[in-house]
């Protein structure tokens, strides 16, 4: 039996960064992927569609900007290159070929505003300037343990100036708006339609519905693309897992795929893991690091708590979040006259997250359908062309086409099957695109449609939660997933630790989890 200083279940882009972190500090580590690929839910597969690199998860990479992550562990030494979309976000205006373009740098996108309303013009300014300002301190406190104490020292330490110079109605109105609904705080400081769709659907990306209290930030936190900006892997998402992984190796760590964890024992000060299906077998470590999904974990842990066991199963999961559908197509979708994007014959708006919801009204007929545990009648959808920006995802003259459509629940009330509906659904979704870009109508080869089922099954994502837990406040910070938990160890349980979205901060392409663990095992020694 192989034995290891740390033993990490799971090889999505938070396990695999905190085993860099602690191979490159010289401990011996392991990682076991239940899957034939690492990368988790940041992973790309050419042998879905010949011809075609499809991601199976994540695609656009904008938090794991604002860490350390990238510079420290030097993936760019790993074949890891980034292209930059810009504009990061665009909405086009059904029907009259003109959009709003949300670009990193805040002049141009205050001009694409002013085209539709210069009164929002001049107030997307003010909330860039104000929330970014205000984000800025909240994100220190991803890159650290969410204890109260450092939560709120973090915060105002880094606003204190800030907050000195305004006055105190100006200070408490913001913690009022921080505990709105982020629909609210749309609807309070802008006017044009189809400036609040676009910055309703923007927001919603996280998961909460608009009209859920202590969202605000939702809204807020997209000041901080500005400065992040918005990024594509060259070559899909799992070109950073991938640099992960050859990072990792060149410290000497171990990755073994097809190795699904089914059993994770304790005796002593020794950790004893069971994997693989077919012809078990077993490694020991020192310490454990779950990098799958929280409920996934405590189902292998024979020995945890009762008590805690059942806290951590009514952590909320939430009845899906979506699904989404891959698409080989001809052509890229045309919303009208645009500048010329970074290839021949592309738009600018073609690299970015394009934001196909006609109105506010439309976006809560896809929540209420959500709610009532039925598809959408009105999906609301993503649109995604990141073949415009990188040629490598698809044969000449040929593109992909990625439609993300929110609102999708894992369990149904009407009795219908996902399997049994799939195409269905997701011809909802192409329909969507083709209302917007009628060029695209015919123009489809093939696809690749991800369900909440599907997407449950491949990528383990509990009921299609792709954040794995709600976002919501009561699960975020020092609640995430529970308070005991939210210092990424385990009571009871020593050298037991945890990490990935189903702790602080949460899901996205962020690297956060993994880097915080990290620091949390070399904090406590060999």
């Amino acid at each position: 039996m192989s034995s290891y200083d740390v033993a990490i279940v799971g090889a999505g882009h938070n396990g695999l960064t905190c085993a860099c972190y602690l191979a490159r500090a010289g401990r011996k580590v392991i990682v076991l992927e239940r899957r034939h690929i690492v990368g988790g839910a940041v992973c790309t597969q050419d042998d879905l569609i010949p011809g075609y690199r499809l991601d199976v998860g994540s695609s656009a990479h904008i938090m794991i900007h604002l860490t350390p992550v990238l510079r420290e562990l030097e993936l760019h030494k790993f074949g890891l290159e980034y292209l930059e979309m810009d504009p990061w976000a665009h909405h086009p205006i059904l029907g009259t070929g003109t959009g709003i373009s949300f670009y990193r740098d805040l002049d141009k996108t205050c001009a694409s505003i002013a085209k539709i309303s210069p009164r929002d013009a001049e107030a997307y300014r003010k909330f860039v300037q104000h929330w970014g300002e205000l984000n800025e301190g909240i994100f220190e406190t991803f890159l650290q343990p969410p204890t109260p104490g450092r939560l709120f020292a973090t915060m105002f330490k880094r606003n204190l100036r800030n907050w000195r110079s305004r006055k105190l109605w100006s200070s408490l109105d913001t913690s009022r708006q921080l505990m709105a609904p982020y629909g609210s705080l749309v609807d309070e400081l802008f006017e044009h339609p189809a400036v609040r769709t676009a910055l309703l659907w923007l927001s919603a990306q996280s998961g909460p519905a608009p009209t859920e209290m202590a969202s605000g930030d939702m809204l807020g936190w997209n000041a901080m693309i500005h400065k992040s900006g918005a990024k594509r892997a060259k070559g899909g998402s799992g070109a950073l897992t991938q640099a992960l992984a050859k990072c990792l190796e060149s410290h000497g760590g171990e990755i073994v795929c097809n190795a699904e964890v089914s059993s994770i024992t304790r005796r002593g000060s020794t950790w004893t893991i069971t994997h693989g299906r077919e012809n078990p077998t077993s490694v020991t470590a020192g310490k454990i690091v779950g990098a799958c999904h929280l409920h996934t974990l405590f189902d292998a842990l024979p020995d945890a708590p009762a008590e805690l066991k059942k806290r951590v199963a009514r952590t909320r999961i939430g009845n899906g979040f979506g699904m989404i559908v891959r698409h080989a197509v001809n052509e890229l979708p045309d919303y009208g006259n645009a500048p010329p994007g970074p290839l021949p014959g592309t738009k600018d708006y073609q690299t970015s997250l394009q934001l196909l919801c006609p109105s506010a009204e439309h976006l809560a007929s896809s929540h209420r359908d959500f709610s009532f545990g039925l598809p959408p009648q009105k999906p609301s959808v993503v649109a995604m062309s990141f073949s415009s920006l990188d040629p490598t995802l698809a044969p000449p003259g040929k593109h992909v086409l990625f439609t993300w459509g929110q609102y999708h629940p894992y369990e149904l009330s009407n009795g219908e099957n996902w399997d049994a509906i799939a195409e269905r659904e997701a011809d909802k979704l192409y329909d969507l695109v083709c209302q917007y870009a009628p060029n695209m109508r015919g123009q489809m080869i093939a696809r690749h449609i991800q369900t909440p089922l599907e997407i449950e099954r491949t990528l383990g994502l509990l009921r299609a939660n792709v954040m794995h837990l709600e976002m919501s406040l009561d699960q975020m910070f020092m609640y995430r997933p529970l308070p005991e938990l939210s210092a990424y160890k385990v009571p009871g349980l020593p050298g037991l630790y945890l990490t990935g979205a189903s702790t602080h901060p949460g899901g996205g392409v962020f690297a956060a989890s993994g880097y915080n663990t990290a620091q949390v095992i070399l904090r406590d020694g060999k």
